[in-house]
């Protein structure tokens, strides 16, 4: 089948695929798994195009029903891992604060660009080394490093001005008495 007669073919019957088999699985499952199934199911579906039989849905239900059994057996697999990681090593308590640390170091966040508030978050939530970063982020390692050391410089001017509205404050650090 050639490529443009394939992509016709496939035009034709996706939108009725995508409408029965949208309504079907949204009857079975949560409206996010029904989506990553959806979208599953038209790519079995483009790919097995070949084998199309004269009637589609009954065929594209059965590719629907059996992707919306991998979704759940990988959902399955997912929660036992969880349950085991818990298990083997289960998260420490967070410590106690007082409420007001969080509130401000919250909207010290959200004052900080997007780019830096993600590369503070890699470093402080997910624990990863600058290396790490790069290679979440796609950069070189020293410019992570870099990046986080001006990332955290600018948390805490944030949270500095945060502190001291009035403007004013003079830095000790640094400095000769």
């Amino acid at each position: 089948m050639e490529p443009d007669e394939r992509r016709r073919l496939f035009e034709h019957v996706a939108p009725a695929v995508i409408d029965a088999v949208g309504r079907y699985l949204a009857r079975r499952t949560d409206a996010a798994t029904a989506d990553d199934v959806l979208q599953e199911t038209l790519l079995v579906c483009w790919r097995r195009l070949d084998e199309m039989p004269a009637v589609v849905l009954p065929w594209a239900y059965g590719i629907a029903r059996l992707c919306l059994a991998n979704a759940e057996r990988s959902r399955r697999r997912q929660h036992r891992l969880f349950a085991r990681i818990l298990r083997l090593d289960p998260p420490t308590s967070a410590a106690a604060t007082d409420g007001q640390n969080d509130a401000e170091l919250a909207e010290a966040m959200a004052r900080l660009r997007a780019e830096d508030a993600e590369l503070l978050r890699l470093w402080a939530w997910e624990d990863l080394a600058p290396a790490e970063i790069a290679a979440v982020l796609g950069i070189s390692g020293n410019a992570a490093s870099i990046r986080l050391h001006r990332a955290k410089q600018k948390l805490r001017d944030e949270i500095r001005k945060l502190r001291h509205p009035g403007g004013h404050e003079e830095l000790t650090e640094g400095r000769r008495p």
